[in-house]
């Protein structure tokens, strides 16, 4: 076992939810030296051509983790990982965060094609394809930005991924509704912290209204433009928000995730032309620290 490799106890915990071979002579060999190939690339973030030799050929890794990106394989193994961190009780739903961070574009990730990408078997658009391949422009070139919301044990639980330049407070609604941990018992899958915490970019009247609505208990600042605002308006303008200082310190729980995901060459600068293969990076990314916990 190389550096970085799966580990005995990592392997275990994964295989059962990866992909079987189906029908006479079977699809796949075994997966364990393809990922450990894709986790090296993660890794590292060399050129998908400079695998070592010990990973296979270079083409397999790179489709397949293509393949899985498109046709969200990666999205429901890490949703089977947590289902099964969750039934052990590992989750905290105690305090969420949520938060962003902005990676930097390589000039190798622009220059894909207009058309949108097909899958390799059902010649359909992936589900995560973005239109702008989520390629954000600026003075400071070309940039993507990630959305996450961590649990109190800094893992992610959901992850989107957009441009650089859009907002945060937009996105709050989106990611928070990617968050579906599945009950291996059965029954609908758990959707709703029981707090959410997020610093002043995610205060607006919608994003209060949607947490309100969904009887979900939140921790973000008022800013003081939205704050005069509201004064202003006397009875009009509503109540106070309410905002405990004890618990935003647990904020750093987020940013701690985002630290952990970033140690990854590949998450903290992006290389994928496509928006989805990068989201396929970040999402493996995010399994990955779910079997190191």
């Amino acid at each position: 076992m190389g550096r970085g490799d799966l580990s005995d106890a990592q392997w275990a915990q994964l295989e059962p939810h990866l992909p079987k071979n189906v029908g006479r002579g079977g699809r796949w060999k075994c997966h364990r030296k393809v990922i450990n190939g894709i986790l090296f690339r993660q890794r590292t973030g060399l050129p998908w051509r400079d695998l070592p030799t010990r990973f296979g050929k270079w083409k397999t890794c790179h489709d397949r983790h293509r393949r899985w990106s498109a046709d969200s394989t990666w999205e429901r193994v890490l949703r089977a990982v947590q289902a099964d961190a969750d039934a052990e009780g590992r989750v905290d739903w105690s305090m969420v965060g949520i938060d962003s961070t902005t990676c930097r574009a390589h000039q190798h990730a622009s220059g894909a094609r207009r058309r949108p990408p097909r899958s390799l078997k059902k010649h359909i658009q992936s589900a995560q394809h973005h239109p702008g391949e989520a390629l954000g422009r600026s003075r400071g070139g070309l940039t993507t930005k990630i959305h996450l919301v961590a649990d109190g044990g800094c893992r992610p639980l959901a992850v989107l991924v957009t441009p650089g330049q859009w907002g945060d407070a937009p996105q709050m609604i989106p990611v928070l509704e990617r968050v579906r941990v599945p009950r291996p018992g059965g029954g609908h899958p758990r959707t709703r912290p029981d707090h959410v915490s997020g610093d002043k970019a995610y205060s607006s009247l919608r994003n209060r209204h949607y947490l309100r609505r969904r009887q979900i208990k939140h921790t973000i600042p008022e800013p003081k433009n939205q704050r005069a605002n509201r004064q202003r308006r006397g009875s009009r303008g509503g109540r106070p928000t309410g905002f405990d200082r004890s618990l935003y310190k647990r904020r750093n729980e987020v940013e701690r995730t985002i630290n952990a995901l970033k140690t990854s060459r590949a998450v903290a600068t992006r290389y994928d032309k496509r928006a989805y293969i990068f989201h396929g990076t970040v999402t493996l990314a995010a399994i990955r620290l779910w079997l190191h916990s």
